[in-house]
């Protein structure tokens, strides 16, 4: 489950590290609070939302079985645990 998760955090803060590279390229202060304006870290918020929400839609569309797939779930056979598959 962390893996996930730290995907999707990972995908959030691609815009800020963009900006911040963009700021270092340009050799404007990093660290400068002038540097990080009100408006332009609420488009980098909304352009890292908007990343994060395209990532789930991708992720749910193509992950998984297929949609005409047969879940079997966990059983034993003979004593042995055999693990749940997609048919």
């Amino acid at each position: 489950m962390i893996r996930p998760v730290l995907t999707e955090i990972g995908i959030f803060l691609i815009p800020f590290a963009l900006y911040a590279a963009f700021l270092v390229a340009t050799r404007s202060g990093l660290l400068v609070r002038s540097s990080w304006p009100l408006h332009v870290v609420a488009r980098l918020l909304i352009g890292a939302l908007v990343l994060v929400v395209i990532s789930f839609i991708l992720l749910a569309h193509y992950s998984g079985a297929p949609p005409d797939s047969t879940y079997v779930p966990a059983h034993l056979e003979n004593g042995r645990l055999v693990p749940g598959v997609e048919k």
